[in-house]
């Protein structure tokens, strides 16, 4: 009789292996009713808020769904900006990662999206959401293409505005 040792797919899965590429982008002074309506519209559940600075470096934060739902219940979301909504610093993790490492950095940072970064560049390659994980786990897989259709890229200057 063999026995044979199979590593959990956690361990061996890495976060290129699930995330979504591309990432929609928005800066800090981003009125949250055009964040909700890029989410709505696109079927995204995060926004990355860049830093401003113009010069190359990681994102500044990120503006979830639930964060939509909670400024939604101070204010009108046409009064309120991103960076005051987004959760930062961004926790992020380079695609070269495990599965594992990314779970970890989620339950650490109680967070339920990184942002995978290009680790020469520190710039957002993708998204990795607990759903990602999930369907990476399970083996299960979306017939729908894993990136971010039409999304911006974190380094142009033309940011989507409506």
């Amino acid at each position: 009789m063999r026995t044979e040792t199979r590593q959990p797919r956690m361990r061996t899965l890495l976060v290129a292996d699930v995330m979504h590429e591309g990432v929609f982008a928005c800066e800090r002074e981003a009125p949250l009713s055009e964040v909700a309506a890029t989410m709505a519209r696109e079927r995204v559940h995060c926004v990355v808020v860049d830093s401003g600075s113009g010069e190359a470096g990681p994102p500044w934060g990120i503006v979830s769904d639930l964060d939509l739902v909670a400024a939604a219940l101070v204010r009108d979301l046409d009064d309120q900006c991103a960076g005051g909504s987004a959760g930062a610093p961004v926790v992020v993790v380079a695609p070269g990662e495990t599965l594992e490492r990314a779970a970890q950095l989620m339950t650490e940072h109680n967070t339920t999206h990184l942002i995978v970064i290009d680790p020469q560049r520190q710039r957002p390659l993708g998204v990795l959401s607990t759903l990602d994980i999930a369907a990476g786990v399970t083996r299960e897989r979306s017939t729908a293409p894993r990136s971010n259709a039409g999304s911006i890229p974190f380094d142009s200057d033309a940011r989507r505005r409506r």
